[in-house]
């Protein structure tokens, strides 16, 4: 056999090995994806009652749940500091139109009512014995706080429409002053997406900023949407601004994998397509990636209401890691770093399923949990928290989950917006 003959057939193995491998996260549970439009259009809101006769969520055998902290208004996004304090920001979605109101002379209280409502919440284990047993109401008259971190000396806060910075003593029970707008946010537009979430890397010198689209697919106009569907990378002080990733509708929550390093999100995807298009997903994201938004989705498979727009970014779509389900809206996202839970969870990825409305029988409502090895998944995603839904055909809920977040000893908190509450799942001790 000719070299030349040898060295193609060894390219073409090397690529086809390249190829496989860079999509072996994929291959766990890739989804069979229908026709668009295959069932009819449906708007299915569901109903929430809240948990009343000591209803509670149900975990696996080896676990209990339990009520962490109640009374909220809306709590949303749950941030564990390096000393251990758990921050709660609670963030109304229905903003009140100013002008309405004052036309009927009840705009003070309904502003009054508003800022309150949009506010983060300290709690705090004064002696490290995994009981937070104190709370205080840290900063209020925020804009839709959703996504909080400290780094350094300062405690930063995603507002829908600004990245604020505001001195940080790990001592105070408060936050002064009205904080450094470090960056400009996109705000309004389809306000389903109003989250902003933030993340900072192992080194400590980079923010990462979710931002959800303006629309369910473009329909308002690409200009529209500029820095928006993305992941956005910025210094410590807001400069040097890049777009770390696109074409990710709505990317909500993001997280480290604990040991390969890569960054992962899971991202709500478009609705108005059927019933089972398009699946959620979770997937590590890559530096300078396109995942589809709004031209294609779950890899190269354009959208019908973009046809011809865009072959070229069409072609460029990066096939998501793990299916989530249509629909779901997967909201919270956490590798597992604790060691209270048995080894099978250790470095393993929970997920919060918000659950959403444009499916015939609803979908999500639950915390979910995908196994990993070696930085990697290695099993479909599982249910882990449910009893959520009351009735699938009537639309009843107990609740919805949003986020899950890790305590230091080893606790998986969820935030439950719809109910007010937050839930605290722990192993049972042998």
């Amino acid at each position: 056999m000719k070299k030349r003959t040898v060295f193609m057939l060894c390219t073409v193995l090397m690529l086809t090995i390249g190829g496989f491998l860079s999509s072996v996260h994929s291959q766990i549970n890739p989804p069979v994806l229908p026709e668009p439009y295959a069932t009819p259009l449906v708007n299915n809101f569901s109903k929430v009652i809240g948990w009343s006769d000591g209803k509670m969520p149900v975990t696996p055998k080896g676990f209990t749940v339990t009520r962490f902290a109640e009374d909220f208004h809306n709590p949303r996004w749950i941030y564990v500091a390096p000393n251990g304090d758990v921050f709660v920001s609670e963030a109304a979605t229905e903003k009140p139109d100013k002008d309405e109101y004052n036309k009927h002379g009840t705009a003070k209280s309904e502003f009054q009512n508003y800022i309150v409502r949009n506010r983060i919440t300290l709690f705090r284990d004064k002696d490290g014995d995994g009981k937070y047993d104190s709370h205080y109401i840290y900063k209020t008259g925020l804009n839709q706080p959703f996504g909080m971190l400290v780094v350094d000396n300062y405690f930063y806060v995603a507002n829908t429409d600004a990245l604020l910075r505001f001195p940080y003593n790990p001592r105070s029970t408060s936050l002064s002053g009205e904080g450094e707008k470090i960056v400009d946010l996109p705000a309004g537009g389809y306000n389903n997406h109003w989250t902003r979430n933030i993340i900072t890397n192992t080194t400590k010198d980079k923010i990462y900023i979710s931002i959800g689209s303006a629309s369910n697919n473009a329909e308002y106009g690409l200009d529209e949407e500029e820095r928006r569907a993305c992941i956005l990378e910025v210094n410590l002080d807001g400069s040097g601004e890049i777009i770390y990733a696109s074409g990710l509708r709505n990317p909500v929550p993001m997280d480290w994998d604990p040991v390969t390093g890569n960054l992962w999100t899971a991202v709500n995807e478009r609705d108005q397509l059927g019933d089972d298009l398009v699946p959620d997903y979770a997937t590590h994201v890559q530096k300078g990636g396109f995942y589809g938004w709004p031209y294609a989705y779950y890899g190269p498979n354009e959208d019908p209401r973009m046809t011809g727009m865009r072959p070229d970014l069409v072609a460029k779509t990066i096939v998501p890691d793990i299916d989530l389900g249509s629909h779901t809206s997967s909201l919270g996202l956490v590798f597992y770093r604790g060691n209270q839970f048995p080894p099978r969870y250790q470095n393993g990825m929970f997920i919060a399923q918000h659950g959403s409305w444009n499916r015939s029988v609803l979908s999500g409502y639950k915390v979910l949990f995908v196994p990993f090895a070696n930085g990697m998944p290695v099993g479909a995603p599982e249910d882990f928290l449910t009893g959520f839904v009351v009735d699938t055909k009537k639309g009843i809920v107990h609740g919805r989950p949003v986020c899950v977040a890790v305590t230091p000893t080893g606790a998986l908190l969820i935030s439950d917006d719809a109910s007010n509450c937050i839930w605290k799942v722990t192993a049972v001790q042998q």
